[in-house]
């Protein structure tokens, strides 16, 4: 019998969550994702060091200010790296906008351009590329645009469906909601329950999107992303897209037994209800203490990773 990872493929798309070459070489994903987090480990891992190399000589020879040079070298990194790994995939590569520009609109949209720039000079199809932002409001607003302007987009850090639904209805291409993540939340707040897959929060969250998008015939691609074990992973087997780290990849593909999908398009279709308005969604952000509280706490991870990636850069920069 297959692996279960064999037959997982049978039925998500398996998404790589990592920038590891070697990894994506194994497991041969159809896309990967990128955020601050997995490149800042590549980096120290001694991955990409001739990629660091010429973003930062690059960004020096234009002669501008170090935060600036810093700036323009993450940014040269990080489409480098993706260009690395399109090469090793048949797929898409997800690229982050900086978490501190998440509550910025003008500034995500100005920063997705230029990235999604910077992949089709070096000539890679902007298909292939999706900007990866933050479901705040007004990052989904820039999403929203982006798409407009046939810039695909990765809306990440969803922890509950008024996020996912806002996306939707932006028209977003890709949503990623968060499954470990809800887990924790929830496991610090109840102590002494006991989760198992079946009544864990983060796949309850993602059935719940899955479902919701299906029935209202939304084109968006749901990936459910932040798994803590292969059980979550088989629970949401079905669900259109997967994001795994090679460590949950390596466990599905010693795993065996036979793979049943959790989810599956009905074919049900209601009519959509009426869009939600900024008020609404706040509101219902607002109401939601978890989602409220991971997003926030995401964000500052994300941020504070970046932060050690430009420190890094500059600490290479005076060596060269």
């Amino acid at each position: 019998m297959p692996s279960l990872l064999a037959q997982l493929k049978q039925h998500s798309v398996v998404v790589a969550d990592t920038g590891d070459l070697a990894a994506i070489d194994r497991f041969q994903p159809e896309d990967a994702t990128t955020n601050p987090s997995i490149i800042l480990k590549a980096l120290q891992a001694g991955q990409y060091q001739q990629q660091v190399d010429h973003a930062l000589r690059q960004a020096m020879a234009s002669g501008i200010s170090v935060p600036a040079i810093i700036a323009d070298a993450c940014d040269r990194l990080v489409v480098s790296m993706g260009v690395e790994i399109l090469a090793a995939i048949s797929g898409k590569v997800s690229t982050e906008v900086p978490a501190a520009l998440s509550f910025d609109t003008a500034a995500t949209l100005a920063r997705a351009r230029s990235l999604h720039q910077r992949y089709l000079q070096l000539g890679i199809p902007g298909e292939r590329v999706l900007v990866k932002i933050a479901a705040t409001w007004e990052g989904i607003q820039a999403a929203r645009q982006l798409e407009r302007e046939g810039i695909h987009c990765n809306l990440t850090l969803i922890f509950n469906l008024a996020q996912a639904r806002a996306c939707a209805e932006a028209g977003i291409y890709l949503v990623s909601p968060f499954v470990g993540r809800i887990l924790d939340w929830h496991k610090r707040q109840n102590p002494d329950i006991s989760f198992d897959a079946e009544s864990d929060p983060g796949v309850l969250s993602v059935r719940q999107v899955y479902r919701f998008f299906k029935q209202h015939d939304y084109a968006t691609v749901v990936m459910a992303a932040s798994f803590r074990n292969i059980g979550e992973v088989l629970a949401l087997a079905g669900c259109d897209r997967l994001t795994i780290s090679p460590a949950l990849l390596a466990e599905l593909e010693q795993g065996s037994g036979e793979l049943q999908p959790a989810l599956a398009d009905d074919g049900r279709r209601v009519l959509a209800p009426t869009c939600l308005d900024e008020a609404q969604f706040r509101w219902q952000m607002n109401e939601d203490p978890m989602a409220t509280e991971k997003l926030a706490e995401g964000i500052r991870q994300f941020h504070a990773d970046q932060l050690a990636l430009e420190a890094l850069l500059l600490e290479r920069m005076r060596e060269l």
